[in-house]
């Protein structure tokens, strides 16, 4: 079966009670939910993930192939992480780049992405509906590509 991973980065664990003014009140397990919902309601696979360790991220990046989707919430290994970048090149993966907040509208810091360059697009400032959109776009872009499922 096609997959669509979703990877998040760094306390994406905490949603729901991480500055909800930011971030909402729906907890990861509650987005992972319907994300797999939409995923398997199309005839794919969602294989969703949370770590707040760089390496382990990478290392789950590498085991994509060019057949399946990245959606990704780096957290903010956005503003720092070169590796993280360089990974998402390297297997040449098609790639979303999502965040609940609107990076743009925030700090400075925030503001500049090092992954968005390797990735198809970015979905941000939306809350979970960011995933949602980010969902839907996976799974057209696969029906689109003539992907068996």
């Amino acid at each position: 079966m096609q997959k669509i991973s979703v990877f998040h980065g760094p306390n994406l664990n905490l949603l729901g009670r991480r500055e909800p003014e930011h971030y909402g009140r729906l907890t990861l397990e509650e987005i992972n939910a319907r994300l797999k919902e939409m995923a398997q309601a199309a005839g794919f696979e969602a294989d969703c993930r949370q770590t707040n360790h760089e390496g382990i991220l990478l290392d789950w990046i590498h085991t994509l192939t060019p057949e399946d989707f990245l959606i990704l919430n780096p957290g903010a290994f956005t503003h720092t992480s070169y590796a993280l970048r360089d990974a998402i090149a390297g297997v040449n993966v098609p790639a979303l780049e999502v965040h609940l907040s609107n990076i743009h509208a925030r700090e400075e810091f925030r503001s500049r992405s090092l992954i968005a360059p390797v990735c198809r697009g970015q979905i941000s400032g939306l809350g979970a509906e960011s995933y949602v959109l980010a969902m839907d776009y996976a799974i057209r872009w696969l029906q689109g590509q003539g992907v068996k499922k």
